[in-house]
């Protein structure tokens, strides 16, 4: 039988989950398959190439371009330190020099006798890639990195802000559409991940700044308020490299929408526990969605039953967030799945969906219009 697929956010109690670990560049792997991992535990590590800096000798010096070679102090791959000298000239019987003196610490990349340039490299920049999730190493990438898996609780939001952190738990709010304010945040969610209701204020976030929050996961955040907090507008382009303090994962969307009940029924019920959570966001085509995982105990080669969202697809019961206006936001459950097109307001023919929200009257709403929150 033909189903409809609905791409959707994620929720789940009980997950398998693998991350991979990759490196930007070839380096070391320095773990092996079965070594049991923490959050901030090194997998691979490798050097990124310094940042190039260009000189000029040939006008620094006031030579010729074809005679700067020849005075050079140091030579190609040489090591420097800032402000040393690595080029003299002599002129007027040796009464007068011109030095040229690095403008950086690093090696001399190349010297080019056709230009007169003197290309500078800056030390490699470490970089190290950490676990993310407490779990287990079940596979190596050669010089590339490892694939972690744990067990845990799973859930997807829909925007996000800020890199990969952990910490502990703890909610601040007593139910799922409670604004999240300032107030509510002391030092005592210094390292935590903060869990929000329907909308978490420019003000909250700041004092969770201030207080050494790892993270926050709310409902809602302002789209002025992000403009304001960011001093920029995000475009499509992705988020998670923001150096702002503090992690942040929305669930719902933009403006005051309560958080949906099963995403805060588990997250509460997880209160206390250590959760992993990444805002990294792209919204275009290989879209990156920002997560929040809680790792379990629990054997990784354990088998369990699953069905797949996108072999079941979207159908009767099944549950749903609408994305657009006038119900943006709105989660409800699917009542009947016309086959047929059915004419919209705007006299455009497309498939609909008749949902109920909170067990009221139904509603027919375009089928684009929602997203499917899988279980």
């Amino acid at each position: 039988m033909a189903h409809t697929y609905t791409p959707g956010l994620k929720v789940a109690e009980r997950e398998l989950i693998t991350k991979k670990r990759i490196l930007p560049l070839k380096g070391d792997v320095i773990v092996e398959v079965g070594d049991k991992v923490e959050p901030d535990d090194v997998v691979a590590r490798t050097h990124l190439p310094g940042l190039v800096e260009t000189m000029n000798v040939a006008n620094i010096l006031g030579l010729p371009p074809e005679d700067v070679p020849g005075c050079m102090l140091k030579k190609e791959g040489d090591e420097i330190k800032e402000g040393e000298v690595i080029g003299m000239a002599k002129s007027f019987f040796g009464l007068f020099k011109s030095e040229a003196k690095s403008k950086i610490e690093g090696t001399i990349e190349t010297i080019s006798q056709v230009t007169g340039q003197v290309l500078l490299r800056g030390k490699p920049v470490p970089v190290e890639v950490r676990a993310y999730l407490r779990g287990e190493v079940v596979e190596i990438f050669p010089q590339e990195g490892a694939a972690v898996r744990t067990w845990g609780s799973f859930v997807q939001g829909i925007f996000g802000i800020g890199g990969e952190t952990h910490g502990e738990l703890k909610v601040v709010v007593p139910a799922a559409d409670t604004i999240l304010l300032k107030e509510m945040i002391d030092e005592s969610c210094q390292g935590k991940i903060i869990v929000g209701g329907s909308l978490v204020t420019a003000d909250a976030l700041k004092r969770a700044i201030e207080v050494g929050a790892a993270g926050i996961v709310a409902g809602g955040f302002s789209d002025r308020d992000l403009r304001d907090f960011l001093g920029y507008d995000i475009g499509v382009a992705i988020t998670g490299s923001e150096d702002l303090g503090v992690t942040l994962v929305i669930t719902e969307g933009f403006g005051e929408i309560a958080m949906a009940h099963k995403t805060f029924d588990l997250l509460k019920s997880k209160e206390g526990q250590s959760a992993c959570i990444n805002g990294a966001t792209q919204i275009r085509a290989g879209v990156i969605r920002p997560e929040v995982i809680i790792p379990m105990e629990g054997d990784i080669n354990e088998k369990f039953e699953k069905v797949a969202a996108h072999e079941t697809g979207l159908q009767v019961d099944s549950v749903i967030r609408v994305i657009r206006a006038p119900y943006f936001g709105r989660i409800g459950k699917v009542v009947d799945l016309p086959s047929p097109l059915q004419v919209l307001g705007s006299e455009s023919k497309a498939r609909v969906l008749t949902v109920s929200f909170d067990g009221g009257e139904p509603i027919v709403i375009p089928r684009a219009n929602v997203e499917m929150i899988e279980d």
